[in-house]
């Protein structure tokens, strides 16, 4: 029999960091009137019910501005439950052009806790889904399936951001008896493709499934991604580790599928690129909380990259706030390009010019490029990051991206060679080092195909030196001659015209740097 109470929470105004909310008890008897604000919510002891029971409790409060980021609800889970299920909604108010409305993300943490970085991590939607579900042989996109525990679990609510008005919200909760059932087994892709070799491959580490907010399936991302010539792709659920287990039969010889996370912090966003399978790196700080540094050394830990992403995004939360001393490389181009990627790029290049002054070619942060695709019309591969790697795994990818092996382009299309070459010979490609005199002259060379219309320059820690156009075919060589002396690195851009005299043209492709010079 269903049964249904409502009770009153309220936060207090100026919270900070998180908030524990009044216990949500499911009785064994029946429940009686709750005893107050913050007080739990049914009466009598905790336990079971009959196979198919199921019982619901409805709580209701208000946030008002100034609530903390995390606002936890514990529910008292009785033995004998075979699925627990969550729905939720909140009040959208009008609010004055230019002030921010109520948004409000969702969570669940189980018996084991919600200690930063521990165990009892089960799940997150945050707010692209009303409603959801866990049971041991199955759940929700974004949620882990596994056993219903007796104990306390905390749903957790997280306001993005509050209306003047305040957040008014309801949380419904259900328990389900019956028998557990079984969880499955995970399959994870394999670390590595058989049968590559040394070359330069094209990947997309930053992508979106129906297992955050995107709308597409792995099977859909995965044929996008073979028709857009990728060779490896990363999965970067928000937040959540839950689509580890999601591709089975989808990776092969030709695609490689690395496991990862978008880290979604209040402070930006950072991709856990390659972290081992399962392996859930929380979010759950802001930049004043000094705490990134730590949770930078556990996606290191789990084998992965940290690799800030869209840096000067717009959107509320986006914008990075970390610092770059943690990065192993900055995703300076995110989906189609923009205003935003320009300023990333901008600053980027002022840590290749700072760096230059240290002897330039060790401690740089290399730069990526990724589409962050999440559903129509979004392009998979958008733009992509190519990396010359040993072979076609996990390991030598990263090693290649550590070692700014990379450049990014805006599709495959789009080919290109970068080398710089001394007066005896001596040369180097992307991520190398010619190490001649400083008065010695030089010569860089770009040779790029598939991109009719652009326009190649040269850039150098004293800016843009050299630009000319490619014929109208987009495919030609063109070379530039300078000294150490006048240039302590040399990178490539190739653009699109320009839509307006002010503004640089689109990006259709950039290298990162070759360093000139003596240590």
């Amino acid at each position: 029999m269903e049964r249904r109470e409502v009770l009153k929470l309220s936060a207090a105004a100026g919270a900070a960091g998180a908030l524990t909310l009044g216990r949500v008890s499911f009785a064994a008897a029946e429940p009686t009137a709750g005893r107050g604000e913050g007080g739990p919510v049914g009466g009598g002891p905790a336990g079971g019910g009959p196979a198919g029971q199921s019982r619901t409790v409805t709580v209701t409060g208000h946030l008002p501005v100034g609530a903390p980021d995390f606002v936890y609800l514990p529910v008292d889970v009785p033995h004998g439950v075979r699925e627990l299920a969550v729905a939720y909604r909140y009040d959208k108010p009008p609010v004055p052009d230019g002030t921010a409305g109520n948004a409000c993300d969702i969570g669940l943490f189980d018996e084991r806790g919600t200690a930063l970085g521990g165990a009892g991590f089960r799940g997150w939607s945050g707010g692209a889904r009303p409603e959801f579900f866990l049971r041991a042989d199955d759940a929700t996109p974004g949620y882990l399936p596994g056993p219903i525990n007796a104990g306390t679990w905390h749903i957790a609510l997280a306001p993005y951001t509050v209306a003047p008005q305040g957040l008014d919200y309801e949380v419904t909760v259900t328990v389900r008896h019956g028998p557990r059932g079984t969880t499955p087994a995970p399959v994870h892709p394999p670390e590595r493709a058989r049968g590559r070799g040394r070359a330069w491959y094209r990947g997309d580490n930053h992508l979106h499934s129906v297992y955050s907010d995107g709308k597409r399936t792995p099977a859909q991302i995965a044929a996008l991604a073979r028709a857009a010539g990728l060779d490896f792709i990363t999965t970067t659920e928000h937040n959540t580790t839950a689509a580890h287990r999601a591709w089975e039969g989808l990776w092969g010889d030709d695609l490689l599928i690395l496991t990862g996370e978008e880290v979604t912090t209040r402070n930006g966003h950072v991709v856990a690129m390659g972290t081992d399978p399962e392996v859930f790196i929380d979010w759950r700080y802001r930049a004043r909380d000094n705490a990134f540094g730590r949770y930078a050394r556990a996606i290191r830990r789990a084998g992965g990259l940290v690799i800030p992403a869209h840096p000067h995004a717009t959107c509320v939360g986006c914008n990075w706030k970390f610092g770059l001393n943690d990065a192993d490389a900055v995703e300076v181009w995110n989906g189609p390009y923009g205003p935003d990627d320009e300023a990333t790029l901008a600053e980027w290049d002022n840590t290749l010019v700072a760096n230059s002054r240290r002897g330039g070619d060790t401690g740089w942060l290399p730069a990526v490029g990724h589409s962050d695709a999440h559903r129509d019309p979004d392009v998979v591969g958008l733009p992509q990051t190519v990396v010359l790697a040993d072979d076609l795994s996990r390991r030598a990818l990263q090693e290649g991206i550590r070692a700014g092996r990379v450049w990014i382009a805006e599709s495959a299309r789009v080919d290109l060679a970068f080398t710089v070459t001394g007066e005896r010979g001596g040369h180097a490609g992307i991520g190398e080092r010619l190490a001649v005199p400083d008065a010695s002259a030089v010569t860089a060379r770009l040779t790029v195909s598939g991109v009719p219309g652009c326009t190649v320059s040269f850039v150098t820690d004293q800016g843009r030196r050299h630009t000319a156009p490619l014929p109208p075919s987009g495919a030609g060589t063109l070379t530039w001659r300078t000294t150490p002396a006048n240039a302590a690195y040399i990178r490539a851009e190739v653009r699109h015209p320009s839509p307006s005299a002010d503004l640089p043209g689109p990006m259709a492709a950039l290298t990162n740097p070759v360093f000139l010079g003596k240590r």
